[in-house]
């Protein structure tokens, strides 16, 4: 394949190219380059070798040089030099810190909707408000009778602007029996019973009832906690744990060696030795 210069295009590189190349000052203002970005650095060592010099235009030039500092790898400082036209002295443009191609960056950056995560709200933090939040829907909105309004806001407790959306208890409900509390988890596949059978076991109100309850155990490590009814702990209410022989090895036997039992001897039998007959004696009876 041939590549075709425009004859415009090949006088304007060449002449880029012979005034780079006779711009001595600009070139040999390295050193100035690097005291320059000394300077900026927080120490003269972060600055280490010249890697180069590139002419960004007519009398511009960007001395650059390696980023030795930790956590920079593939980084550079980028001076940027300039002179006046026919200026005999070089003068600072600009000092940067430039990522290059093998640069480790940072990640792109998210809106905190979506880089805040479970559990990053502290103490006296506060998330700012989500008007269209898929997780809720309006609430009680008053109907101008006060006898209506009253049993709802005072007995049926409705008084709140938004209450959770089906969206909003399915994702509760979700994350609530796949988490710790719920029934997979090794201590509720290792109990001997599970919580719907607890006396300790507080049931949730509504449609979250038919799934969760509230652990009123102290004893418990779910004590306060919502969990799942088929979730299950070593504290249940109508377990016990089983017997089993001490753990205390067993004592070694007592030997009183001050008292004496005597024991009678038996006698032996005298031995009856049995009489020889000779072999030709009749011993048939008369």
């Amino acid at each position: 394949m041939v590549t075709t210069i425009a004859p415009a295009t090949r006088t304007l590189t060449r002449r880029v190219a012979a005034r780079s190349s006779r711009d001595a000052v600009l070139n040999g203002a390295a050193e100035l380059a690097r005291a320059a970005a000394q300077e900026v650095a927080e120490r003269p060592d972060d600055v280490g070798e010249h890697l180069g010099t590139v002419f960004e235009d007519e009398r511009v030039a960007s001395h650059r040089f390696a980023a030795t500092m930790r956590g920079y790898r593939g980084w550079h400082w980028t001076v940027t030099v300039t002179r006046v036209p026919r200026g005999r002295t070089a003068t600072i443009s600009e000092v940067e810190l430039l990522p290059g191609d093998e640069a480790i960056l940072a990640p792109a950056w998210l809106p905190w909707s979506e880089r805040l995560r479970p559990g990053d709200v502290g103490a006296g933090d506060v998330l700012p408000f989500r008007a269209d939040d898929p997780r809720l829907e309006p609430g009680y909105t008053s109907t101008g009778d006060s006898e209506v309004d009253e049993v709802a806001i005072d007995e049926l407790a409705l008084a709140r602007t938004r209450v959770l959306s089906p969206q909003g208890r399915d994702e509760a409900a979700e994350r609530w029996y796949r988490g710790s509390r719920g029934p997979t988890t090794a201590g509720a596949v290792a109990a001997a019973a599970e919580c719907m059978t607890c006396a300790f076991l507080i049931p949730l109100s509504g449609s979250m009832g038919q799934l969760f309850g509230v652990c009123a155990n102290e004893w418990s490590p779910d004590d306060g906690k919502v969990v799942s009814l088929d979730h299950g702990c070593g504290a249940h209410s109508e377990t016990d744990v089983e017997e089993h022989p001490t753990d205390w090895p067993a004592p070694a036997p007592l030997i009183d060696e001050h008292l004496v039992e005597a024991t009678p001897l038996v006698e032996p039998a005298p031995v009856v030795e049995p009489v020889e007959t000779p072999a030709n004696e009749d011993t048939s009876p008369a």
